[in-house]
C-alpha cells in the first residue's frame, strides 16, 4: 500500500511493506533493470583476476537485488541469471584461447548458461522474501538467510554434476590475508557468507535513505552489525597471523615450469625436441642443491623406456627425490580393457619407482565425454576424442630420509575444498600439478592460483603450485604466495624454474590440524539447512494482505 501526504512545497511519498518507490523513467523501463543486472555481472567478474578489484564482491549482490527491486518469479530469475551470465561469460573469456575448433565457444557459451542458473536461483529466492522486511530484526534475518542461500548454492555448484567450484565469491578476497583467517573454521564458504551478508546490509541501508532522508541514523542501524563481525573477523586474522610458527627445518624444492604451447603437447612429431627441452632445464636447476625436484601436469610426452631412462639416470646422478606427471596405462580385468590415468608418480633418489596417484576428479568433456556412449558424436566437438579413467583416494608421498610427506592434487583439484581436505590427513604440504597451457597467458591461472591460497588456508598447511606456465609458486599455511617464478622479462607465464624451501614440523611432529580440516563443510552444510527451512517456510506461509 502506498500513502501520499502533501506539506506546503511538496509530495512526500511514503512507502510501506518494504516497497522501494519507483523512480522515474528507470524501474519501470525493463531495458533499464537489464542494463543494471548486467552492471552488476561485470562488476562481479571484475573482482576476481586479473582485475581484481575485490570490494566489487561486496556491492554486486546488493545491485543484482536492486536490478529485481519489486520483482518476483520469474522476472526476477531472469534478470538474476541475466547477471550471472555476464559474470561467467567475462571471468570465464579464457574459455576462448582453449586451441580447438569449435568447442571453445560452444563450452564457454554453456558453461557460462549453466553458472548463471545460480545467482538466478538466488535473486529469484531472496527476492521472494522481501515482503517480510519491514522492521530491523526482519531485514536481518532477511540479509542472513540471503547470505545463506548464496552459500547453500555454491556448496551446490562444488558438487552437482562432478562440480565446478570455480570462482566461489570469497575466493574474490584471496589477497586480504587478515579477512580470509576465518576460512581455517568455515572454509572459503564462510567469507562468501560474510561478503554477500555485508551487501545486503548495504542494499538495506540504501533502502533506508531512500524511504527516510531525514533520519540520520536508519540506514547505520543496517549495517552497524555486518561491520561489526567483519572488524572482529580481521582481529582474529591478524592474531592468527601474529601466530609464531618457525619452521624446524626446511624442504628444498626445485620446481620446473616448461611453459609448452598445448598444441605442441598434442603434436607427437615433437615429443623428442619436447622432452630434451625438459631435460635441460631439468639439469640447470639442479646445479644448486636441492631435495626434491617436480614437474607439472602432463609435462612428459611419454612414459616410455627411453625416457624412464633418461628420468632415473637424472635422478640418480644428482641424488634427489623426483615427482612428475604423466599417463598411466594399467590392465582392467573386470572390463577386459586397459585404463588411462591422468597421474602423478614418485621416485627415490636411487632412480627407484616409490609410488603413484592417480586423478580423482576429471574435468569433463577434457578428460572425460559423458553419454559418450549413446551419443558419441559429442566427441567431435571437444578436446579429446578418449578418456581417462578416475582414480578412487588420496595418496600420500613419503620422502622416507627427508622425514617429509606431501599429498598430490592434480590440474583443477585443488579448487575443491572436500576434495583438498581428503588428501590433506597425514601430509606436511599439499601439491598442485597442473597444466594451464590450455587457456594461454590469462586470467586463468591466477583465478586457479586464488583458489590454492584457501586451500592452504583451510587445511593449515603449505600449498605449493607446479604449473606448466603458471602461476608456479608455493603458498604458506595462511594463505600468502612466496616465491613466484618468472621469466627473465618478469612475466609468470615462461619457462624457467625456482627453488624454494617449503617449511616442516620436526620429524614425528603431528600439526595441529585446522577446524575446516577436522570437521570439514560444518558452515557450508548448516547455510543449506537454513535456505531449506527457510524456503519451507517461505512455501507454507502466505503473506498479509
Amino acid at each position: 500500500m502506498e500513502i501520499f501526504t502533501t506539506t506546503r512545497r511538496k509530495l512526500v511519498f511514503a512507502p510501506r511493506c518494504g516497497k522501494l518507490p519507483p523512480l522515474k523513467n528507470f524501474w519501470h523501463n525493463p531495458w533499464s533493470r537489464r542494463l543494471l543486472a548486467v552492471v552488476a555481472g561485470l562488476l562481479l567478474a571484475a573482482a576476481f583476476p586479473k582485475t581484481g578489484i575485490a570490494g566489487f564482491a561486496w556491492i554486486a549482490p546488493a545491485i543484482m537485488l536492486a536490478a529485481a527491486h519489486g520483482k518476483s518469479g520469474g522476472a526476477a530469475f531472469r534478470l538474476g541469471w541475466l547477471a550471472g551470465f555476464a559474470f561467467a561469460l567475462t571471468s570465464l573469456y579464457w574459455l576462448l584461447l582453449i586451441p580447438v575448433k569449435w568447442f571453445p565457444i560452444l563450452g564457454w557459451v554453456a558453461l557460462s548458461a549453466y553458472v548463471a542458473l545460480y545467482p538466478a536461483i538466488w535473486v529469484w529466492l531472496v527476492s521472494s522474501f522481501e515482503f517480510r522486511v519491514s522492521s530491523w530484526s526482519a531485514r536481518l534475518r532477511w540479509s542472513l538467510g540471503g547470505a545463506a542461500a548464496w552459500v547453500a548454492l555454491e556448496l551446490l555448484r562444488s558438487r552437482f554434476l562432478s562440480g565446478f567450484p570455480w570462482n566461489l565469491l570469497g575466493t574474490s578476497q584471496y589477497e586480504l590475508a587478515p579477512l580470509i583467517q576465518i576460512a581455517s573454521v568455515t572454509g572459503v564458504y564462510g567469507v562468501s557468507f560474510l561478503v554477500v551478508w555485508v551487501s545486503l546490509a548495504l542494499h538495506n541501508a540504501v533502502l533506508a535513505i531512500v524511504r527516510q532522508p531525514t533520519r540520520r541514523l536508519a540506514w547505520q542501524a543496517e549495517i552497524i552489525l555486518p561491520l561489526a563481525v567483519v572488524v572482529g573477523i580481521f582481529a582474529f586474522g591478524y592474531a592468527r597471523l601474529r601466530e609464531p610458527n618457525p619452521p624446524d627445518r626446511w624442504l628444498r624444492v626445485t620446481v620446473v615450469q616448461p611453459s609448452i604451447p598445448q598444441t605442441m603437447i598434442w603434436d607427437t612429431s615433437e615429443n623428442t625436441n619436447r622432452f630434451r627441452q625438459l631435460l635441460e632445464l631439468s639439469e640447470r636447476a639442479l646445479a644448486s642443491e636441492t631435495d626434491l625436484l617436480v614437474w607439472p601436469e602432463a609435462a612428459l610426452p611419454e612414459f616410455n623406456e627411453a625416457n624412464y631412462a633418461a628420468i632415473t639416470n637424472l635422478i640418480a646422478r644428482h641424488r634427489v627425490w623426483m615427482i612428475f606427471g604423466a599417463d598411466d596405462v594399467q590392465a582392467n580385468l573386470t572390463a577386459a580393457k586397459y585404463d588411462v590415468f591422468n597421474a602423478a608418480f614418485l621416485f627415490s633418489p636411487a632412480g627407484e619407482f616409490v609410488a603413484r596417484y592417480h586423478k580423482r576428479n576429471l574435468v569433463i568433456f577434457g578428460e572425460y565425454i559423458p553419454l559418450v556412449r549413446w551419443l558419441p558424436f559429442v566427441k567431435w566437438f571437444t578436446p579429446i576424442t578418449g578418456g581417462f579413467a578416475a582414480g578412487t583416494q588420496p595418496a600420500t608421498f613419503a620422502l622416507e630420509n627427508l622425514s617429509a610427506k606431501t599429498s598430490p592434487l592434480i590440474c583443477f583439484e585443488d579448487v575443491f575444498p572436500h576434495l583438498a581436505r581428503d588428501a590433506a590427513d597425514d601430509t606436511d604440504f599439499l601439491l598442485n600439478l597442473t597444466n594451464d597451457g590450455w587457456f594461454g597467458e590469462s586470467a586463468e591461472q591466477w583465478q586457479h592460483a586464488a583458489a590454492g591460497v584457501f586451500r592452504a588456508v583451510e587445511n593449515g598447511l603449505p600449498l605449493l603450485r607446479s604449473c606448466n606456465n603458471g602461476v608456479t609458486c608455493w603458498i604458506d599455511s595462511r594463505g600468502r604466495i612466496r616465491d613466484v617464478l618468472h621469466d627473465k622479462a618478469g612475466r609468470v607465464y615462461g619457462a624457467g624454474f625456482v627453488t624454494m624451501e617449503i617449511p616442516l614440523p620436526a620429524p614425528g611432529e603431528i600439526r595441529t590440524p585446522a577446524f575446516y580440516h577436522r570437521h570439514g563443510d560444518v558452515f557450508g552444510w548448516a547455510c543449506v539447512g537454513i535456505a531449506v527451512v527457510a524456503l519451507a517456510a517461505q512455501r507454507f506461509r502466505r503473506p498479509r494482505a
